[in-house]
């Protein structure tokens, strides 16, 4: 009998990379660059502007009035 789609498609993946050896650097230089990408540059250049206020009604209407008017 077949064993279910989700376990071979786990076992196909798991397989491949357990028998890479530059694939595994590779990935290491992919995962370094995404946490670069989306957590670091995300801390200092894209801060929020909604913090500043507290209630969702007025971060709603700055979003409204930002989405209305842009600068």
């Amino acid at each position: 009998m077949k064993e279910p789609l989700v376990k071979r498609i786990w076992l196909f993946y798991y397989d491949g990379f357990k028998s890479m050896t530059l694939g595994k650097t590779l990935w290491l230089i992919i995962a370094i660059k995404l946490f670069i990408m989306f957590f670091i540059l995300k801390l200092f250049f894209f801060r929020s502007e909604l913090g500043v206020y507290s209630s969702p009604e007025e971060k709603s209407e700055h979003v409204i009035k930002n989405l209305t008017n842009p600068k």
